[in-house]
């Protein structure tokens, strides 16, 4: 949940002011939370409660109504304030952007199989309420698995090994192209909300990314939807590399009290 708050927060100066460069202030005053914070809170919320599908739609119409201008996408506004629980067929990235509890929701003593089954049916649980694409479950399913997988990967001291596990995973299991550099992608990518143009992308520049900082300063570089590709990409870099304290202390000082009361409850939860 971490990583994905950071990311969020980092690239909200860059949403709509992309740069192509790696070469930045990390937080500044313009800096704020937006939807991937709140909904990715409330995704936490809906699995200490049980993490069924009423617990999850409760749970992110709760919190969407609580910050209303957080920035949300047109057909989840129409969702968020309607009596409608059903979902709308989305293929956006916010699917795999809230996804990031659910990586950590599953032990790690399980068996890999039956571990990674079981993050993958909370990640579609999570997705399917409004992005029931195959698309956006695809890419719900992909970010938690790679984060399940770097939890692996970091608790056997393998980060590297395991980062070719998550690029494996990404191109055999869901057909990711992940062929392109960073360097290559830059150039020409521009803004994008889909799951199919979003995650690969963010996924890269985690598997190019030397340490947690190094991870979200690739993914703002790309330019793009910028807070929700950091928000993506410091999900997984989270689990692999775990947050330095002072970034982690200076991103939490962006969140009100009744978030960071969230985001608190959900770290105690973990410990439990």
């Amino acid at each position: 949940m971490l990583g994905a708050i950071i990311g969020d927060i980092v690239g909200s100066v860059y949403e709509w002011n992309n740069i192509k460069t790696k070469d930045f202030p990390l937080f500044t005053e313009r800096g704020f939370f937006t939807d991937d914070t709140v909904m990715t809170i409330a995704v936490g919320e809906a699995l200490m409660n049980g993490g069924s599908s009423d617990d999850f739609i409760v749970s992110m119409k709760k919190y969407g109504r609580l910050y209303p201008n957080a920035g949300y996408g047109g057909r989840f506004v129409g969702w968020l304030f309607s009596d409608d629980r059903k979902p709308y067929n989305s293929w956006g990235n916010g699917s795999a952007m809230r996804v990031s509890p659910c990586g950590w929701a599953v032990p790690l003593s399980k068996s890999f199989d039956e571990g990674m089954e079981h993050v993958e049916r909370l990640a579609e649980k999570s997705s399917v309420i409004t992005h029931n694409h195959p698309e956006g479950i695809k890419g719900a399913k992909a970010v938690a698995g790679a984060i399940y997988l770097m939890r692996l990967g970091k608790a056997k001291f393998q980060v590297d090994e395991h980062k070719e596990f998550v690029r494996r995973n990404a191109e055999d299991k869901y057909g990711y192209d992940l062929s392109r550099t960073l360097d290559e992608i830059r150039p020409a990518y521009s803004f994008n909300e889909s799951c199919q143009e979003t995650v690969p992308e963010a996924i890269t520049a985690f598997l190019e990314s030397t340490d947690f900082e190094d991870a979200i300063r690739n993914a703002i570089s790309l330019g793009g939807d910028s807070d929700t590709l950091a928000a993506i990409t410091g999900s997984v870099a989270e689990a692999a590399y775990g947050v330095p304290e002072e970034i982690a202390s200076r991103a939490l000082s962006y969140l009100d009290a009744p978030l960071r009361a969230a985001y608190d409850r959900w770290q105690a939860h973990l410990a439990e």
